[in-house]
């Protein structure tokens, strides 16, 4: 059994991820963590949980705090939704600055009192609040990870059943490199039914472009309508808790740090597959992708996270040493 602790508990996006991660056998407690202020509203979400647990026949417990010192007691996940929501129109690479400052303090926080949790950033840019937190927790690279493009290749997963007209359990596929505007989806490694799609004779007018649009502009297309995009990151969060707590050593793909895994290129926190996950946390494994994907997609990726993650990180170090 396990405990989940939540900072930014009563965001939109931590508010479901805390309904979401309860339905998790392995979960015993939760901590909904918030800024000072936010007790109320704490209060009253754990209150509403309990309800909800009730109703379920659920008996794990609930608790709330805004208190630093609160974290201690053994988490071992500590998932962070905190921060500046991306607005219509808008990067998620935009959101680095505003976004930075924040997650370094939580980071530091969590490395503080929690040093033995797994830390998991949700908060965007992801590859590169992830590469923040590992800098300022001082953790160690496996026990730091990031939501990374795993929502994305569950995205593209959905648009391909949709396409061939199979169940989505049938398809297998990948979306590596940044989560935003340079991923890179591994059609060498997709398949439908254990069927390379390129085997398939659906893929003559397989619609390529129109396919990977509709995933990299589906986070937009949800803002547009209703704000925020909230089920979608909760349930890809909540995959990603059970499969550590459950230690299923399943291959996900969430921002981690690689060194040279994938083809001597790394020294970067990005999406990457194969990530095995465990009660340790992430362990990347080395692979080899098509040149096409190196040279024309991940290695481009790669070098966007890096520029945008060194300038991030220079400014906070200067922020700091300014103090």
């Amino acid at each position: 059994m396990g405990k989940v602790t939540i900072i930014g508990a009563t965001g939109n996006v931590g508010r479901y991820t805390a309904l979401a991660v309860s339905y998790i056998p392995y979960v015993s407690e939760l901590l909904l963590f918030g800024r000072p202020g936010r007790e109320e509203v704490l209060h009253g979400l754990a209150y509403d949980l309990h309800d909800s647990f009730a109703a379920r026949g659920n008996q794990a417990d609930v608790k709330f705090s805004c208190i630093p010192k609160d974290l201690e007691g053994g988490s071992d996940i500590v998932i962070v939704t905190s921060g500046v929501p991306r607005k219509e129109g808008q990067d998620r690479i935009d959101l680095a600055h505003e976004n930075a400052r924040m997650i370094s303090e939580v980071a530091a926080m969590v490395g503080w009192y929690a040093p033995n949790a797994i830390l998991f950033i949700v908060s965007n840019p992801v590859d590169v609040m992830t590469a923040v937190a590992l800098k300022y927790s001082g953790m160690k690279p496996n026990k730091v990870i990031g939501l990374g493009t795993h929502l994305d290749s569950m995205r593209l997963k959905w648009n391909l059943a949709k396409y061939f007209d199979v169940h989505v359990s049938e398809v297998h596929t990948r979306i590596i490199g940044e989560h935003g505007e340079s991923m890179v989806p591994l059609w060498s490694a997709t398949t439908v039914g254990g069927i390379s799609i390129r085997n398939l004779p659906e893929f003559e007018d397989f619609p390529k472009d129109k396919i990977m649009y509709n995933v990299m502009n589906a986070g937009s297309a949800i803002i547009s309508r209703i704000g925020a995009t909230v089920y979608g990151p909760g349930d890809a969060i909540a995959t990603i808790v059970r499969t550590i707590l459950g230690n299923e050593k399943r291959i996900l793909t969430v921002s981690a740090f690689i060194s040279s895994e994938i083809h001597n290129i790394g020294d970067v926190c990005i999406g990457i597959p194969p990530a095995r996950l465990d009660k340790n946390g992430a362990t990347p494994l080395a692979i080899t992708i098509s040149e096409t994907e190196v040279e024309g997609g991940f290695r481009e990726s790669v070098e966007k996270v890096r520029s945008v993650t060194q300038e991030v990180i220079e400014q906070l170090d200067e922020s700091c040493h300014g103090r």
